[in-house]
């Protein structure tokens, strides 16, 4: 209530929960209002994770009631977790939702537009439009009386400030059944949150007389594995790419399956919108065929391969030129650092045969450019030159960290030292200096910062921790390793207080 009589929300719409809802979403965020939490995405890969990772939503309510100042500082995740404290606090249903691969529109065309040189690079300046890896925002349940009959339900909200809606930083209500359908025109910011999750990313030439023209549009590479949390009482199962069996997947309330006729067609009714016409002229088939090979994740100190697979279903030689360039890159998609490039110059592909091409990257090469997280994107673009048709990808993927293994007991009681194992085993080539293991469990152990002896390659890392439970119920123990070489290596584990 402090909140919303600090930013003037009348009384007389407080009933309205598409109003307060907007309201809130808002003032989570400290951009143009002084709300609760200042973001930062300015994170270097040695400083680890945003400072409010580990710490409660209630305690950054609590904090900013206090001090009456915005905190810091936030991430998309820790916005949507206050968000969803302040929306259940005054009786509007919510949950927090992820979206991998999440695209961000900055210019309303409602796709991802790249732009790419003539030599094959991409031009990293002119693309403003990302694609994050992943990001989260919440959805809230109420009636929409402000639109047609069949759109209440679930509407989405988002409290990280990327885009000024009406001249402020905030986003939605939209209705989750028009994001589906692609009717854009509903309100709020539905085009916006549309492209988070169902744009194409259409990838543009630029010649040296500053012309664009289309070279390819990908149509299955925003939008994936859409998720929340399962209410309490209900399980999920472990899938190959997701072993929290709390998952629910929510992807097709957002989206018909990729590829059917009625996302195809939702696309395209969304896209009547776009300053940018022409996206959808197929043109004429390629006689040459290309695959970039996708990765979703990359031992972290492993070298690794991008593999180009070239097939000519053609019955005369062609001539492929173009480039293969890696970078990493932040989770949001923005680019960060140049690893590696190499330049395909008159690579000779027989008629009917098939070729790969392999660029090596080594560990050597990609740690120094590393950011937070250890995301990474590979590109590629490529031209038969006798017939001129271009192909254009791009694809990110992860570095995987090691798990910190802990073994601890299951239970414990108040005021009863607890010993809890902590292991992990150093993956990479070189030692890890300047080591530290930070150790948190709210009602277990009071945030702390332990330092530790360096870790040869190979060797296993492995201390014990005490604590003194202080509250009942079921807590989690959360601990993460940091070095110079090697950050934010984490693992948890819960135990169960009794009296």
């Amino acid at each position: 209530m402090c909140l919303l009589d600090r930013n003037k929300l009348a009384w007389t719409v407080r009933g309205d929960p598409v109003k307060v809802a907007r309201k809130l979403s808002a003032i989570t965020n400290s951009q143009d209002d002084k709300g609760v939490l200042v973001g930062n995405w300015s994170g270097s890969y040695h400083g680890g994770k945003s400072p409010l990772d580990w710490v409660g939503s209630v305690a950054i309510l609590n904090e900013y009631f206090k001090t009456k100042q915005p905190v810091r500082f936030g991430q998309c995740w820790v916005f949507s977790g206050v968000l969803t404290t302040l929306c259940r606090a005054l009786g509007i249903p919510a949950r927090s939702v992820t979206n991998f691969a999440s695209a961000h529109d900055c210019d309303g065309s409602i796709s991802i537009d790249s732009f790419w040189s003539e030599s094959g690079e991409p031009i990293e300046e002119l693309n403003s439009d990302s694609v994050w890896n992943f990001h989260v925002w919440n959805d809230v349940w109420m009636a929409r009386p402000d639109l047609p009959s069949g759109y209440g339900g679930w509407q989405a909200i988002d409290a990280t400030p990327q885009e000024a809606s009406d001249g402020v930083y905030c986003c939605g209500p939209a209705s989750l059944e028009a994001i589906r359908r692609g009717e854009v025109n509903m309100p709020y910011d539905t085009p916006f949150i549309f492209a988070e999750v169902n744009a194409d990313r259409v990838n543009w030439e630029l010649n040296e007389v500053d012309e664009t023209h289309n070279v390819g549009v990908e149509r299955r590479s925003v939008g994936m594995r859409i998720s929340t949390k399962l209410p309490k009482g209900q399980s999920g199962s472990i899938e190959h790419f997701c072993y929290d069996i709390q998952r629910e997947d929510v992807t097709r309330m957002y989206k018909y399956e990729e590829g059917s006729n009625e996302e195809r067609s939702a696309v395209l009714q969304a896209n009547q919108n776009s300053t940018k016409k022409g996206l959808y002229d197929e043109g004429r088939k390629s006689d040459v065929e290309f695959e970039l090979v996708d990765k979703e994740t990359v031992p972290f100190g492993n070298d690794f391969e991008i593999l180009l697979k070239i097939k000519n279903t053609s019955k005369e030689e062609r001539t492929i030129s173009g480039c293969i360039s890696t970078s990493s890159i932040h989770y949001t998609g923005v680019p960060a650092n140049k690893i590696k490039t190499v330049e395909l110059n008159a690579e000779n592909v027989q008629a009917t045969s098939e070729k790969v091409i392999s660029v090596k990257v080594t560990f050597n090469e990609y740690l120094p450019q590393l950011v937070e997280q250890c995301h990474m994107k590979m590109s590629c673009m490529c031209r038969v030159l006798e017939t001129k048709h271009t192909y254009v990808h791009q694809d990110t993927f992860r570095l995987l960290k090691p798990d910190i293994l802990i073994k601890a007991p299951a239970t414990g009681k108040i005021g009863q030292l607890i010993k809890a194992n902590v292991s992990f085993t150093n993956p990479l080539p070189c030692t890890l200096t300047h080591c530290t293991l930070t150790v948190e469990g709210p009602g277990l152990q009071e945030p702390s910062v332990l330092k530790q002896s360096i870790v040869e390659s190979k060797q296993t890392f492995m201390t014990t921790i005490e604590f003194l439970p202080r509250k009942v119920g079921v807590k989690e123990l959360v601990v993460a390793f940091n070095s110079r070489e090697l950050a934010m290596v984490e693992g948890s584990c819960e135990i169960t207080v009794i009296a």
